[in-house]
């Protein structure tokens, strides 16, 4: 049994990643490049670029960091992917050096730290490397725990003619942690690619800003900015230093 790691999920789907996530929706690009201004943004799992790279194609100087060299690579090949600076670690570190009008991490990304101590660091380092008036964004989900029956999921999300996937979780309550699979099968062949998530619900999300000397200023539940309710099931949240 190999170890789950900060690289593992993207090393193991970066062959197919871009074939299971197409291009960003135009609203999301919109509020990044608003949010980043004249200045410089940095994104927290940058993966394949399939934000980075719509953004700098806008003029907006992106960074990057990812745990995976795989998911880089991707990226590297793609036009405009060379130009990006991009460092390979763990981003709840934040190791890179300056300051960014704009430090952003969506499509859930955010829940692969896998321990609110991650998590609870995350926001104190990005923190650190906000310059005056920036802001951090973050995209996720709401929890929803009715997903889970006997805290498991087993799922049929596509099949054809010649394949099926199945995406298959362990529900871990009270670690607010997620373990699972997309397990794709075709004939005579099965892969599994794995993924592991620590799931955070908005209120906690706002008390670690807090903890990092950041304050919500505002919160969406969707990249048109409709109002965040009770039947929501995602949020996009930005917080701003409190300083």
């Amino acid at each position: 049994m190999k170890q789950y790691t900060a690289e593992t999920y993207g090393e193991c789907a970066a062959p197919v990643y871009d074939d299971w996530h197409h291009d960003y929706e135009p609203a999301a690009i919109d509020v990044l490049v608003e949010s980043a201004g004249q200045g410089i943004a940095l994104e927290l799992g940058i993966g394949s670029g399939r934000v980075a790279l719509p953004l700098a194609g806008r003029g907006v100087r992106v960074h990057g960091i990812d745990a995976a060299p795989s998911m880089v690579a991707r990226l590297r090949a793609k036009p405009g992917g060379e130009r990006l600076e991009v460092s390979i670690g763990d981003f709840a570190d934040v190791n890179v050096q300056g300051e960014f009008s704009l430090v952003y991490v969506v499509f859930n990304t955010f829940f692969v730290l896998l321990t609110q101590e991650a998590q609870v660091r995350c926001f104190r380092n990005v923190a650190a490397h906000l310059a005056p008036g920036g802001c951090f964004l973050i995209e996720a989900f709401v929890p929803d725990l009715k997903r889970f029956d006997g805290e498991q999921t087993n799922r049929v999300s596509r099949v054809a003619i010649d394949f099926v996937e199945l995406d298959i979780s362990r529900h871990e309550r009270a670690e607010q942690r997620v373990v699972g699979h997309k397990v794709v099968m075709t004939d005579g062949d099965i892969r599994l690619y794995p993924i592991q998530i620590r799931y955070a619900w908005p209120a906690e999300l706002d008390l670690m800003a807090q903890l990092a000397g950041l304050r919500l200023r505002e919160r969406w539940s969707d990249w048109k900015r409709s109002p965040f309710t009770s039947q929501s099931g995602m949020h996009i949240s930005l917080y701003e230093s409190s300083r």
